[in-house]
């Protein structure tokens, strides 16, 4: 019977996909249609899916795995302090600060009118349950409107980051000083000592693995599963959860910064296998029959829909500092989404006394409801916030008969363009043809003050080289992404070319450009019909877009209307075909019209 328990749990954990995509259900999420598969197949109706060791196995581990993948999502560069916004406006996480301490106090307020009419008596447990946020399924709203990578996104993903690991913690202390092991609770840094130990340990090691790496080892994925059981054993050892080492090896993970593909496998194995598991089998557990023939646990369920909105609606007025009204409406809605931790949360009052089996279920079923009607709701109210593309800024510095005509022949739109010069003749001539400014010199100080070094691109056009050198040199100070630099003659004897070079310096020269246009003009004689088309050209595009990655190179978009040439990854070129999978950070060589140029590139390179 076990093993057709088993049986029947893995084909509906393949099943559920299948018929969500068959019927178009796209924002419900998974894990919510999978308990209600559990529900139908559990205790509550049909009952053909029975607990076993296997199954209780699996369902631990797929918890484990779904809070490691939870603390892998986390981007601590989120953390870090800001610069301070020309606008005056409150940054990502001053906001997010300021909600999550709303949120906090109105779970504690709500749980306290729970004890006070009698419904539930342990506030401070209640008032983790109410402030936990589902980090997921937040993260896969935004990935779905491709929101991540801006204000509000990076809002939402601070709020919900902080709705896992809060209560997270709360839970741990909470449960060390409620149970009933001796153990003090100061023994809990010592998971946090063992989680630094193994993020130094491991952090050089993990950069060579890719070197020795193989099909057949998949060293990634076993250091990954060694931090689980690692810090597993620690909390376990220490009176702590287990879900808290599971989380803290996804943080030690992230910290590694692991290549895009590890996140992409580890992300498979867990939700492909273990976290369906634990999904549906937590759906088969709870007992609706008795659950509804208790009308106390009944009348519980809606008092409890209501708290996770009460807790979370305060974040309107604060959401408000910074975004339009009917967005922080949106914002409050999505962030009342929670469901990953609750369930594990729930494991844990259970196993100190402090809730009964009904009691659980009506919180269970109540973060189902709410888990169905907040990502819906998001997505019929969140209106898209203006300039959602970020133009690539190039200065030029230097205005003359090369550089005017390669700023006015960019791609319009694409592109904040200006160009520098300290001569007022060139001024004159060009200022009605480009967006140029004229300094008094090409100081460092000058330069400074107009801002010639805030941009992405600096291309160094001045015909002196020995300038140019020094200019490369301010803007290397600057930390300017990318330097184009120009340098027509050089001298044999110096080496600040290649000091140039290997500090990241594009250098560029008209004598071996054409040299290398007209060795492809004879190797391929269409080059030049290529280059020069004015309806069709040769184009670059990085993938930042995080929606792209992992799909077949003939699953893109605007794969029709283009031809992939080559893909740059790492540094080195690739020859794509059909089945090549996008890798973050791919650069794309391809050809096609102009007339799509600007909506490709706005498309892929939308960081999300």
């Amino acid at each position: 019977m076990s093993s057709l328990s088993l049986l029947i749990v893995l084909f509906a954990a393949l099943l559920i996909p299948i018929v969500m995509a068959r019927l178009n259900i796209t924002s419900t999420p998974t894990a919510v249609a999978e308990i209600v598969v559990g529900l139908v197949l559990g205790k509550s109706l049909l009952g053909v899916v029975t607990a076993n060791a296997v199954l209780d196995e699996l369902k631990s581990l797929g918890v484990i795995v779904l809070i490691f993948l939870s603390g892998m999502e986390i981007d601590f560069s989120l953390f870090k302090p800001q610069p301070a916004s020309k606008t005056k406006q409150l940054g990502p996480a001053k906001i997010a600060l300021l909600g999550y301490g709303a949120v906090i106090v109105a779970a504690l307020g709500f749980a306290w009118v729970l004890d006070l009419i009698g419904l539930y008596h342990h506030i401070i447990f209640a008032a983790i349950v109410f402030s936990t946020v589902a980090l997921g399924v937040v993260i896969a709203a935004l990935k779905e409107k491709e929101l991540l990578s801006q204000p509000f996104g990076q809002t939402m993903l601070l709020l919900a980051a902080l709705g896992e690991v809060v209560p997270l913690l709360a839970l741990t202390v909470y449960a060390e000083l409620n149970g009933h092991a001796s153990r003090s609770v100061w023994l809990l840094l010592l998971i946090f000592v063992a989680a630094i130990v193994l993020l130094l340990r491991f952090r050089r090691p993990y950069q060579w693995f890719a070197k020795v790496d193989k099909s057949t080892t998949q060293l990634d994925i076993r250091l990954a599963f060694f931090l689980i059981i690692t810090l597993v054993t620690v909390a376990e050892s220490v009176g702590a959860e287990n879900i808290l080492g599971a989380f803290l090896a996804g943080m030690v993970m992230k910290l590694l910064h692991p290549r895009e593909e590890t996140q992409d496998k580890l992300t498979s194995l867990g939700y492909g296998f273990f976290i369906p598991i634990f999904f549906i089998m937590t759906g088969a557990a709870i007992d609706l029959k008795t659950l509804l023939k208790d009308p106390t646990s009944l009348a519980l369920i809606p008092v409890l829909l209501i708290g996770f909105f009460v807790a979370k609606v305060v974040l309107v007025p604060v959401l408000r500092l910074r975004f339009k009204p009917q967005n922080a409406l949106a914002g409050s809605l999505l962030i009342t989404t929670t469901i990953t931790l609750v369930i594990p949360a729930l494991t844990v009052g259970k196993t100190l006394g402090i809730i009964t089996t009904q009691q659980s279920g009506a919180f269970t079923l109540a973060a189902v409801i709410a888990c169905i009607l907040c990502p819906i709701l998001f997505n019929r109210l969140f209106v898209a916030e203006p300039e959602s593309f970020k133009k690539t800024v190039v200065h030029f510095i230097g205005a003359n008969l090369l550089t005017v005509p390669i700023a006015q022949q960019l791609a319009k739109g694409l592109y904040d363009i200006t160009l520098f010069t300290d001569d007022p003749a060139k001024y004159k001539t060009y200022n009605s043809e480009a967006n140029v400014k004229l300094l008094p010199s090409f100081s460092q100080g000058a330069l400074h003050e107009a801002g010639a070094y805030d941009a992405d691109i600096v291309m160094l056009g001045y015909f002196d080289h020995d300038k140019n050198y020094e200019l490369a040199q301010w803007a290397l100070a600057n930390k300017v992404p990318r330097i184009i630099a120009r340098f027509e003659t050089k001298d044999a004897t110096s080496d600040r070319y290649d000091t140039l070079s290997n500090a990241g310096v594009e250098i560029y020269n008209t004598y071996e450009a054409n040299i290398a246009v007209l060795r492809s003009l004879i190797e391929t004689p269409s080059t030049l019909q290529m280059l020069t088309d004015t309806e069709a050209g040769l184009y670059e595009i990085t993938v930042r877009n995080r929606r792209f990655t992992g799909l077949e190179l003939k699953s893109l978009p605007f794969i029709d209307a283009i031809t992939v040439s080559a893909i740059r990854r790492d540094g080195e070129f690739l020859s794509p075909h059909g089945d090549t999978q996008i890798h973050l950070g791919d650069h794309l060589l391809f050809t096609g019209g102009k007339t799509t140029i600007a909506e490709i590139r706005s498309t892929f390179e939308k960081e999300n």
